[in-house]
């Protein structure tokens, strides 16, 4: 089997890990291609342990698969080993894991600069993690990153170090008053990472080819998801990386050429972490019931999630954007007890109607969705296992989004176990 790329349809958070998961004992690795650890995904799995990631792929959960953290991932080296550790601690083979020698460094400038940054931005704030993320991006843009790799050779990581505080410094402690990071203490702290890390890294250029060659299956990751991708999400409200299919290859190190299935994910509805405008979120009890029924906080940050009904222009965007040949839609069952679910199909902007997604970041800062409503359901769909198990009304509302999307929904979300899903097309033959 060729590549498999599973990313996200939205903005981040539909569930993507649940559904590496659900591919993970099919598949022979598993590699997260961008992102750090401002990403997260949570999984259950049937015995009901419930398992927040944020730099391991999903894939860690699987009995075999091999995990891979490949070179577009920046790697905060502290958050990586506590999550290897508390993984271990509950009895999850992480021996399987190997890191992009590639992948670069968040260090405690980052973080620190991100930090202050975004506090001096106030109301203009993006509403990063405050992790260090897209500082590091910055400096692997910058050519003056610090890599993994950099970790086996104590006399260039100090040289990298020194190079980089020259300037960090400066700028922490004349322009925003803080505290210079001290040479010495960081390059000590991250020499004793580098032991710990060191049997994991390796060329996972070369082990990706080799499994293709050898016909096994290999499913890419992405982290946060379309409307975030630096180059086509929602600008400046971004990642600051692509976590889009195009990214797959880049961040992974793996031709296009073989790459011949994209999964995307999207929520029945729709949710927002962060700043940024968001045409279908609610301000109305129809909001905070999406909220509540659908536990709508932030994996990594705990931060409530931005409510709306289902973007169908943004969702098509996606699926044109990827390529997407199977779309899964997560969170039906949340849905459930509305009168009412509407589905935005354009956007109407200055009196003109928008079918696709406006050029310009002022028109989709003013678009005003256009609603068509379908009739909702009452019956507990959590136990539904066939297509034929659901309300005619919700299998209404998922041949609708098909329909706009243009994509067909090959798997849809009743609940949030490994096994609440309604499966309609096979996304593994």
């Amino acid at each position: 089997m060729p590549a498999i790329v599973l990313l996200g349809a939205q903005w981040g958070d539909e569930g993507k890990g649940k559904v590496t998961d659900l591919l993970g004992e099919r598949v022979d690795y598993v590699v997260r291609y961008s992102g750090g650890n401002n990403a997260g995904h949570t999984v259950i799995t049937p015995d009901g342990q419930k398992y927040a990631l944020h730099l391991m792929p999903s894939g860690a959960l699987s009995p075999s698969a091999m995990i891979v953290i490949g070179n577009g991932v920046v790697v905060d080296p502290k958050v990586l080993l506590g999550e290897i550790d508390g993984l271990a601690e509950r009895g999850v083979d992480v021996s399987r894991l190997r890191i992009s020698g590639d992948a670069h460094l968040i260090m405690p400038h980052h973080r620190a600069l991100d930090r202050v940054v975004e506090r001096y931005l106030g109301s203009s704030r993006i509403g990063t993690t405050g992790r260090g993320i897209g500082p590091a991006y910055g400096d692997k843009v910058a050519r003056m990153g610090i890599r993994l790799q950099d970790l086996l050779d104590p006399g260039i990581l100090r040289k990298k170090l020194e190079l980089a505080l020259r300037e960090k410094n400066q700028i922490l402690f004349k322009v925003y008053n803080r505290k210079a990071i001290d040479v010495e203490a960081t390059v000590e702290e991250y020499l004793a990472y580098a032991e710990r890390l060191r049997p994991y890294i390796a060329e996972t250029r070369v082990m990706l080819w080799d499994a293709l060659d050898r016909g096994e299956t290999v499913l890419l990751e992405g982290a946060q998801a379309t409307m975030l991708d630096m180059d086509h999400g929602t600008y400046p409200f971004v990642t600051s990386s692509n976590p889009t299919a195009g990214g797959a290859c880049v961040g992974a190190g793996i031709p296009p050429t073989a790459i011949n299935k994209v999964i995307a994910v999207s929520k029945a509805y729709t949710t927002r972490v962060g700043s940024g405008p968001f045409p279908t979120e609610l301000f109305d009890d129809n909001g905070q019931h999406l909220r509540k029924v659908g536990h709508e906080y932030g994996t990594t940050t705990g931060r409530e999630r931005r409510c709306g009904w289902f973007d169908a222009v943004v969702a098509r965007y996606a699926c044109r954007l990827n390529g997407v040949t199977d779309l899964v839609v997560t969170k039906l069952d949340v849905l459930t007890g509305l009168p009412k679910v509407p589905i935005c199909v354009g956007y109407e902007i200055n009196g003109k109607r928008f079918d696709d997604m406006p050029m310009t970041q002022t028109e989709f800062h003013h678009a005003t969705p256009v609603y068509e409503e379908l009739d909702g359901w009452w019956e507990d769909i959590t136990k539904a296992r066939t297509e034929d198990e659901l309300p005619e009304n919700a299998r209404r509302y998922i041949a609708r989004i098909e329909e706009i999307c243009g994509t067909r929904v090959s798997v849809v979300g009743v609940g949030p176990g490994r096994e609440e899903n309604v499966h309609r097309h096979p996304l593994l033959p």
